[in-house]
């Protein structure tokens, strides 16, 4: 397993060491001590999570504030997606930036979210199963969320916007502007 530090600090793309044969393939996905070990956190997982989407799904862009945030370790066992993460600290050098990268069940890549940021997918297969590891709690009074067309970020979800399906609660959620 290694980790790749994106251009937003704290935030990596795992990539586990997988090991292919006539049978198939098996890979370590997890692993605290290795994870924790080259990303020099100190992360305890608390809860896992698993979406079902379909092509088109547009999720977030979701976060939890205060004692409630959650950093996320994000991996997709079927399917692709689009994973998007933004940098909603205020003192970080990269506020407001965002990440892209492909999560798909062929390439076993994997995002490490931490605390402090939003966090969004579009699926760009026919359907997806993603999964997701907290370090926090879900608490409901501390959600929090971006729309995810949002002019002042700028991110490209790739699919066009008639293909997005996006739930009424998403698009209700206010602009980068409107919050911080």
């Amino acid at each position: 397993m290694k980790a790749i530090e994106t251009k937003l600090q704290g935030c990596f793309i795992i990539e586990p060491r997988v090991f292919n044969d006539d049978r198939g393939y098996f890979y370590e996905s997890y692993n605290q001590q290795k994870f924790n070990k080259i990303t020099n956190t100190n992360t305890v997982f608390v809860q896992d999570n698993e979406s079902f989407s379909t092509k088109g799904v547009l999720r977030g862009l979701h976060f939890q504030k205060g004692i409630h945030a959650q950093a996320k370790l994000v991996r997709v066992t079927h399917g692709e997606v689009l994973d998007v993460a933004v940098d909603i600290r205020p003192k970080s050098p990269t506020f407001l930036q965002h990440v892209a990268v492909r999560l798909s069940a062929e390439n076993k890549k994997q995002l490490f979210v931490p605390r402090g940021f939003a966090h969004g997918f579009i699926v760009l297969s026919d359907t997806v199963v993603f999964n997701y590891k907290c370090d926090n709690f879900y608490n409901k009074a501390s959600e929090g969320g971006i729309i995810y067309n949002d002019i002042a970020l700028n991110i490209d979800w790739i699919l066009d916007t008639n293909e997005f399906i996006v739930s009424e609660k998403d698009t209700m959620l206010s602009t980068v502007k409107d919050q911080f």
